[in-house]
C-alpha cells in the first residue's frame, strides 16, 4: 500500500487526505492571524507616534485582548469547513465557538467602558464637568454588569434555552432584592439624579436647610461637606434630592442690605446728605454696585438708614472685606460731619407740678 493509497483511507466520513488539508488550513489560519495581528500592532503604533493621535494605545489593547482560545476556536472552524462532520457535532461546535466570541466581545466592550470612564475621570482632574471617581466607579460597574446580562441572554437565546422563563424568574427575584436593598437603592439612584441635574457639583458652597458647607466629595450612598467650623457633615443622597438647595457658587452676585442709625440731634440739613456720602463711598469700591440708599424709619433711639448693594463677585471674603471697607469710610465720613451714629438709649422726661405744702409747712 502506498501513501496515495493510505490518503484514500476512510474515517468518519472523510479521507486522510481531507483531513491532513484541514489540519494545513487550522495551521496556516493560525499562522495568518498572528501574523496580521502583529502587522496591525506595528502598523498602529507607528501611525500614533507619526501623527500624536489619542487613544492609539487603547486600540492596540483591545487587538491584544484576543488570545489563543480565540485563535484556536477560528481556526478549528475554518478548518472544519474543508471536512465532512455530523450536524451533531457541527453543532457543538457552532455553540463553543459562540460561547468563545461572546466573551471575548464582552472583554473589548468592558475594555470600551474602561476608556470611556478614565475620560470622564480625567475631565473631572483637569477642573472640567466631569463625574467624581466615586460616580465613575459605580457607572463602570452598572454598564460592565448590564453587558454581561445582555450577551449572556443573548447567548442563551442562541444555544436555544427559553430566555422569557428566565427573564420572567429574574424579574420576580430582582423584586424581591430591590425591596431588601430599598434604602440603598434609593441613594444610589439619588447619586445618578445629583449627577444629570447637577444641582451641585465637587467644590461648590452648599446650604441644606440649617447646614452650610463646600461639597468635598459625591459618593455613591451619601455627599460629604466640610462646614465652616471644619467638621466633616455626611448627608445622605436621598435628603439632598428630597430638600431644597442653596448654591452659592452659581450666584451671579450677591445681594447686601444693612442699616444704621444716627442720633435724633442731627439735623435735617445734614440727614439730607448722608445718601449722597453712602454713594460716594460705594462709588469708590470695585466689584460693588449701588442700588439704594434711603432715610427708611424713624426708630425708637436712632434715624434709620437703610442701605442695599450688590457684589459683583459673590464671594464670601471680598464681601466682608468690601462691607469692611464701607463701614470704616462711613465712620470717617459722619465723624468728620459732626454726625454721630445711634446706640440704644432711652431719655425720660420729668414735669414738676405745683405742690402745694400744708398750713404748718409740712407734708402729709
Amino acid at each position: 500500500m502506498n501513501f496515495f493509497q493510505i490518503l484514500e483511507y476512510n474515517f468518519a466520513g472523510n479521507t486522510l487526505e481531507k483531513y491532513f488539508i484541514a489540519g494545513g488550513v487550522l495551521i496556516m489560519t493560525i499562522i495568518l492571524i498572528k501574523l496580521f495581528k502583529s502587522v496591525v500592532v506595528r502598523k498602529i503604533r507607528r501611525i500614533g507616534e507619526e501623527k500624536d493621535l489619542e487613544g492609539i494605545e487603547t486600540l492596540v489593547k483591545i487587538v491584544n485582548l484576543l488570545k489563543w482560545p480565540f485563535y484556536l476556536c477560528f481556526s478549528l472552524w475554518v478548518g472544519s469547513r474543508f471536512i465532512y462532520l455530523s450536524d451533531q457535532i457541527n453543532q457543538y461546535f457552532s455553540y463553543i465557538l459562540l460561547i468563545v466570541a461572546a466573551y471575548y466581545m464582552i472583554r473589548i466592550l468592558q475594555a470600551l467602558v474602561d476608556v470611556g470612564m478614565v475620560v470622564l475621570a480625567k475631565k473631572k482632574r483637569n477642573g472640567e464637568k466631569g463625574m467624581d471617581h466615586s460616580i465613575v466607579s459605580l457607572l463602570g460597574r452598572v454598564i460592565k454588569i448590564t453587558l454581561w446580562i445582555v450577551i449572556i441572554l443573548i447567548l442563551l437565546q442562541n444555544l436555544g434555552f427559553k430566555v422569557t422563563t428566565l427573564i420572567a424568574g429574574l424579574g420576580i427575584g430582582g423584586v424581591a432584592i430591590a425591596f431588601a436593598l430599598q434604602g440603598i437603592l434609593t441613594d444610589v439612584f439619588s447619586c445618578f439624579s445629583i449627577y444629570f441635574d447637577k444641582p451641585f457639583e465637587t467644590g461648590d458652597f452648599i446650604a441644606i436647610g440649617k447646614e452650610t458647607g463646600m461639597v468635598k466629595k459625591i459618593g455613591i450612598q451619601s455627599t460629604r461637606l466640610q462646614t465652616l467650623q471644619g467638621e466633616e457633615l455626611v448627608v445622605p443622597n436621598q435628603e439632598l434630592v428630597e430638600k431644597s438647595i442653596k448654591n452659592y457658587r452659581k450666584m451671579k452676585k450677591r445681594r447686601i442690605e444693612f442699616s444704621f442709625g444716627v442720633v435724633y440731634d442731627t439735623s435735617a440739613k445734614k440727614l439730607e446728605k448722608i445718601p449722597d456720602m453712602v454713594k460716594d463711598i460705594m462709588k469708590e469700591i470695585e466689584s460693588i454696585e449701588i442700588d439704594r440708599v434711603h432715610f427708611s424709619q424713624l426708630g425708637e433711639s436712632a434715624l434709620i438708614f437703610k442701605v442695599v448693594y450688590y457684589m459683583l463677585i459673590p464671594d464670601y471674603g471680598l464681601y466682608m472685606d468690601a462691607q469692611q471697607e464701607i463701614n470704616l469710610a462711613l465712620k470717617k465720613k459722619l465723624e468728620k460731619e459732626g454726625i454721630n451714629f445711634a446706640y440704644p438709649t432711652q431719655t425720660i422726661l420729668l414735669s414738676k407740678k405745683d405742690a402745694r405744702l400744708p398750713k404748718n409747712g409740712k407734708r402729709s
